[in-house]
Protein backbone atom coordinates (compact mmCIF):
# COMPACT_ATOMS: atom_id res chain seq x y z
CA UNK A 1 0.00 0.00 0.00
CA UNK A 2 2.54 2.41 0.57
CA UNK A 3 4.40 1.69 -2.73
CA UNK A 4 1.31 2.54 -4.38
CA UNK A 5 1.22 5.94 -2.27
CA UNK A 6 5.05 6.70 -2.87
CA UNK A 7 4.13 5.81 -6.76
CA UNK A 8 1.28 8.33 -6.73
CA UNK A 9 3.45 10.61 -4.85
CA UNK A 10 5.94 10.41 -7.66
CA UNK A 11 3.74 10.77 -10.66
CA UNK A 12 1.86 13.72 -8.80
CA UNK A 13 5.22 15.48 -8.46
CA UNK A 14 6.73 14.51 -12.17
CA UNK A 15 2.87 15.56 -13.85
CA UNK A 16 3.34 18.99 -11.51
CA UNK A 17 6.88 19.99 -12.45
CA UNK A 18 5.56 19.26 -16.49
CA UNK A 19 2.90 21.69 -15.30
CA UNK A 20 4.91 24.52 -14.39
CA UNK A 21 7.28 24.63 -16.84
CA UNK A 22 4.57 24.43 -19.37
CA UNK A 23 2.60 27.37 -17.64
CA UNK A 24 6.34 29.38 -17.29
CA UNK A 25 6.32 29.14 -21.46
CA UNK A 26 3.17 30.19 -22.26
CA UNK A 27 3.53 33.38 -20.17
CA UNK A 28 6.79 34.42 -20.90
CA UNK A 29 7.14 32.66 -24.17
CA UNK A 30 10.73 31.43 -23.17
CA UNK A 31 11.33 27.93 -23.58
CA UNK A 32 13.20 26.87 -20.12
CA UNK A 33 16.33 25.02 -22.17
CA UNK A 34 16.35 27.78 -24.30
CA UNK A 35 17.57 29.86 -20.74
CA UNK A 36 19.76 27.16 -20.13
CA UNK A 37 21.41 27.34 -23.20
CA UNK A 38 21.25 31.05 -22.84
CA UNK A 39 23.00 30.95 -19.48
CA UNK A 40 25.74 28.60 -20.54
CA UNK A 41 26.59 30.92 -23.81
CA UNK A 42 26.91 33.66 -21.51
CA UNK A 43 29.23 31.27 -18.80
CA UNK A 44 31.68 30.90 -21.74
CA UNK A 45 31.85 34.56 -22.76
CA UNK A 46 33.07 34.99 -19.45
CA UNK A 47 35.48 32.43 -19.12
CA UNK A 48 33.64 30.43 -16.41
CA UNK A 49 33.68 27.53 -18.23
CA UNK A 50 36.25 25.01 -17.88
CA UNK A 51 36.05 23.12 -21.22
CA UNK A 52 36.78 26.83 -22.56
CA UNK A 53 39.36 26.97 -25.55
CA UNK A 54 41.36 30.44 -26.29
CA UNK A 55 40.39 31.91 -29.05
CA UNK A 56 42.56 31.38 -32.31
CA UNK A 57 44.33 34.30 -33.48
CA UNK A 58 43.10 36.41 -36.77
CA UNK A 59 46.46 34.81 -38.58
CA UNK A 60 45.01 31.10 -37.19
CA UNK A 61 41.17 31.68 -37.97
CA UNK A 62 41.12 31.50 -41.29
CA UNK A 63 42.54 30.24 -44.02
CA UNK A 64 43.93 33.25 -45.81
CA UNK A 65 46.05 31.67 -48.36
CA UNK A 66 42.57 29.68 -49.61
CA UNK A 67 39.73 32.18 -48.87
CA UNK A 68 41.30 35.58 -50.60
CA UNK A 69 43.72 36.39 -53.06
CA UNK A 70 46.83 37.75 -52.51
CA UNK A 71 49.41 40.25 -53.31
CA UNK A 72 52.85 40.23 -52.76
CA UNK A 73 53.73 44.32 -51.16
CA UNK A 74 56.52 46.06 -49.54
CA UNK A 75 54.99 47.79 -46.33
CA UNK A 76 56.59 50.13 -44.40
CA UNK A 77 55.05 52.34 -41.56
CA UNK A 78 54.35 55.71 -41.14
CA UNK A 79 52.95 58.25 -38.25
CA UNK A 80 50.65 61.35 -38.38
CA UNK A 81 53.66 63.27 -37.31
CA UNK A 82 55.95 65.76 -39.14
CA UNK A 83 58.49 62.77 -39.89
CA UNK A 84 56.27 61.59 -42.00
CA UNK A 85 53.82 63.98 -42.88
CA UNK A 86 55.79 67.02 -42.67
CA UNK A 87 52.82 68.73 -40.56
CA UNK A 88 52.74 69.30 -36.80
CA UNK A 89 49.68 68.71 -33.97
CA UNK A 90 48.12 72.33 -34.34
CA UNK A 91 48.36 72.33 -38.15
CA UNK A 92 45.28 71.84 -40.19
CA UNK A 93 44.84 68.53 -41.51
CA UNK A 94 46.62 66.98 -38.91
CA UNK A 95 46.28 63.36 -38.44
CA UNK A 96 43.76 63.16 -41.49
CA UNK A 97 44.00 61.37 -44.45
CA UNK A 98 43.14 61.62 -48.12
CA UNK A 99 39.73 60.09 -47.38
CA UNK A 100 38.62 62.85 -44.92
CA UNK A 101 38.74 60.19 -42.28
CA UNK A 102 41.28 60.31 -38.98
CA UNK A 103 44.00 58.12 -38.88
CA UNK A 104 43.42 55.33 -36.57
CA UNK A 105 45.54 52.26 -34.99
CA UNK A 106 43.15 49.82 -34.03
CA UNK A 107 41.60 46.02 -35.72
CA UNK A 108 41.02 47.89 -38.84
CA UNK A 109 43.66 50.45 -39.44
CA UNK A 110 44.04 53.66 -41.64
CA UNK A 111 47.15 52.56 -44.25
CA UNK A 112 47.71 54.19 -47.18
CA UNK A 113 48.14 52.96 -50.87
CA UNK A 114 48.13 53.50 -54.48
CA UNK A 115 44.95 54.02 -55.18
CA UNK A 116 45.37 52.67 -58.98
CA UNK A 117 45.86 49.31 -57.16
CA UNK A 118 43.88 49.77 -53.77
CA UNK A 119 41.18 52.13 -54.22
CA UNK A 120 40.17 54.13 -51.09
CA UNK A 121 38.20 51.46 -48.70
CA UNK A 122 40.06 48.64 -49.95
CA UNK A 123 40.19 46.00 -46.89
CA UNK A 124 43.19 43.95 -46.98
CA UNK A 125 44.40 41.43 -44.01
CA UNK A 126 48.41 42.06 -43.00
CA UNK A 127 50.27 39.35 -41.46
CA UNK A 128 51.55 40.62 -38.27
CA UNK A 129 49.64 44.03 -38.28
CA UNK A 130 46.09 43.33 -38.65
CA UNK A 131 43.12 44.46 -41.10
CA UNK A 132 44.24 47.86 -42.67
CA UNK A 133 41.39 49.90 -44.62
CA UNK A 134 43.12 52.17 -47.49
CA UNK A 135 42.36 55.68 -45.97
CA UNK A 136 45.33 57.13 -47.76
CA UNK A 137 48.13 58.23 -50.40
CA UNK A 138 51.31 59.23 -50.71
CA UNK A 139 53.94 60.78 -53.15
CA UNK A 140 55.92 57.89 -52.63
CA UNK A 141 53.33 55.03 -52.18
CA UNK A 142 53.27 53.71 -56.18
CA UNK A 143 53.08 50.30 -57.15
CA UNK A 144 52.70 47.70 -54.60
CA UNK A 145 54.04 49.69 -51.73
CA UNK A 146 51.79 50.13 -48.30
CA UNK A 147 52.80 52.08 -45.73
CA UNK A 148 50.86 51.63 -42.21
CA UNK A 149 49.98 53.78 -39.73
CA UNK A 150 51.37 53.74 -36.33
CA UNK A 151 51.31 56.28 -33.65
CA UNK A 152 54.52 56.94 -32.64
CA UNK A 153 57.94 56.93 -34.65
CA UNK A 154 59.06 53.99 -32.14
CA UNK A 155 56.06 51.75 -32.86
CA UNK A 156 57.10 52.12 -36.63
CA UNK A 157 60.53 51.06 -36.05
CA UNK A 158 59.76 48.47 -33.04
CA UNK A 159 56.91 46.60 -33.67
CA UNK A 160 57.47 46.57 -38.07
CA UNK A 161 60.02 48.53 -40.01
CA UNK A 162 59.69 47.45 -43.53
CA UNK A 163 58.47 44.13 -45.16
CA UNK A 164 58.17 42.11 -47.96
CA UNK A 165 55.02 40.01 -48.07
CA UNK A 166 51.83 38.81 -48.68
CA UNK A 167 48.78 40.60 -47.83
CA UNK A 168 45.04 39.65 -48.57
CA UNK A 169 42.28 41.21 -50.39
CA UNK A 170 39.48 40.94 -48.11
CA UNK A 171 37.18 43.12 -50.19
CA UNK A 172 38.02 46.01 -52.78
CA UNK A 173 37.23 49.41 -52.16
CA UNK A 174 34.94 51.79 -54.11
CA UNK A 175 36.73 54.85 -53.90
CA UNK A 176 35.39 56.56 -50.70
CA UNK A 177 35.70 55.68 -47.10
CA UNK A 178 33.85 57.53 -43.84
CA UNK A 179 34.46 57.73 -39.99
CA UNK A 180 30.94 55.70 -40.31
CA UNK A 181 32.52 52.94 -41.95
CA UNK A 182 35.46 52.81 -40.39
CA UNK A 183 33.83 52.88 -36.66
CA UNK A 184 31.27 50.06 -38.08
CA UNK A 185 34.17 47.50 -38.91
CA UNK A 186 35.69 48.59 -35.44
CA UNK A 187 32.41 47.81 -33.30
CA UNK A 188 31.18 44.76 -35.13
CA UNK A 189 30.18 42.61 -32.48
CA UNK A 190 31.41 39.61 -33.78
CA UNK A 191 34.99 40.95 -34.17
CA UNK A 192 35.19 42.06 -30.55
CA UNK A 193 37.29 39.03 -29.14
CA UNK A 194 40.16 39.61 -31.84
CA UNK A 195 40.05 43.24 -31.03
CA UNK A 196 40.42 42.44 -27.55
CA UNK A 197 43.04 40.31 -28.81
CA UNK A 198 44.61 43.62 -30.70
CA UNK A 199 44.22 46.01 -28.18
CA UNK A 200 45.93 43.88 -25.47
CA UNK A 201 48.80 43.09 -28.02
CA UNK A 202 49.32 46.63 -28.35
CA UNK A 203 49.88 47.43 -24.43
CA UNK A 204 52.11 44.61 -23.70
Amino acid sequence: MNKKKWLKRIIMAVLLVFALLSCFKTISGVDAREINAYNQSENIEKGKSSSQKKTQSLEDAYNWSKEYPHKQVVATGYTAGVESTGKTPNEPGYGITYSGVEVKRDLYSTIAADTNIFPIGTILFIPGYGYGVVADTGSAIKGNHLDLYYKTVSDVYNKWGKQTLDVYIVKMGKGKLTEKDLTHLNENKAMQVYRQQYIKSEVE
